[in-house]
């Protein structure tokens, strides 16, 4: 059971994705669900509430290629960066769709870490140039990412193999605006349709996560890292979108943009919250942004 004394949580350490949960038993064993401590903030009784809810979970299964990726990468994400997460709570068990923004080419490996350290295996949907990197590509489809043709025909048969891996019990990682923001000052553009399109094809929940921070190591589209002094990394996880309306329904293009925009609307306010004010430009519509490269090719050709 955690003892808190004078605001200060004396936890054991938590098992991490696809370890095993015994040790964890002593962090709950005997907990009578309350948080004593005359002093105890209610940051830290929000890091107890998470760290016994992860506890109890069952333990997601995770891919050798991706432990190894992880035991390698997770000791740089600690040692470079400062942590602020909330919101653990939304997360659900089983298979979903994590709909996180993208400020930075770090956001893959930013939110993975957060994923780790959440009982969840990371997987995205990841654009197939990437994938056709001989070393780099190799890697991903052994840690099981799922390639995207974006802007062609492909990108039907990635989310039928998003479909299937949320169906299956894994979460799956779409990034709505399917690149990084051009937003001048940071903010979520439009969405595309595909994060709305699997949950609604699985019935499982659609999670909105709203990162802030990785930008500060580097900009959009300016490789150029500012590792120090460590940046702290802001996650928002929102409530899962509603998406009853549109379930069981004829989805037609107009349906697909109205829930996508309600999620993109989600992901602004987490980051208005954040930050503390309102964005003052229009929001950016992602289909006036050049059409992105793809190896693609047509099986029937």
């Amino acid at each position: 059971m955690p003892v808190l004394d004078g605001g200060v949580a004396k936890l054991q350490p938590l098992a991490f994705v696809g370890q095993h949960r015994t040790r964890n038993a002593r962090l709950v064993k005997g907990f009578d669900g309350c948080l004593h401590g005359a002093n105890t903030s209610r940051g830290v009784r929000r890091e107890v509430a998470a760290r016994i809810r992860l506890a109890l979970m069952e333990k997601r299964p995770v891919s050798r290629a991706m432990g190894i990726i992880v035991f390698f990468l997770r000791p740089i994400m600690v040692a470079f960066t400062k942590r602020d997460w909330a919101g653990m709570e939304n997360l659900p068990e089983g298979g979903f769709v994590l709909a996180p923004n993208h400020v930075s080419h770090l956001d893959p490996f930013l939110i993975s870490h957060f994923m780790i350290d959440n009982n969840i295996a990371p997987r995205f949907l990841a654009k197939d140039t990437i994938m056709q990197v001989k070393v780099i590509g190799s890697i991903l489809r052994a840690a099981e990412q799922i390639p995207v043709y974006r802007g062609t025909e492909g990108a039907a048969e990635s989310l039928r193999a998003a479909i299937a891996a949320v169906n299956a019990g894994s979460v799956v990682a779409i990034y709505p605006e399917g690149t990084i923001t051009r937003d001048p000052a940071g903010w979520p553009m439009s969405g595309r349709t595909g994060a709305v399109r699997v949950a609604l094809a699985t019935g499982k929940p659609l999670v909105p996560v709203m990162q802030w921070g990785p930008q500060e190591i580097m900009w959009p589209y300016k490789l150029q890292l500012r590792l120090l002094p460590r940046k702290t990394i802001h996650v928002r996880v929102g409530k899962p979108i509603d998406l009853v309306e549109f379930e069981n329904k004829p989805l037609t293009e107009d349906s697909l943009n109205e829930a996508t925009e309600r999620l993109m609307d989600e992901l602004t306010r987490l980051m208005a919250e954040l930050r503390g004010e309102l964005p003052t430009a229009e929001r950016i519509d992602i289909h006036t942004l050049k059409k992105p490269k793809t190896n693609y090719k047509r099986l029937d050709n």
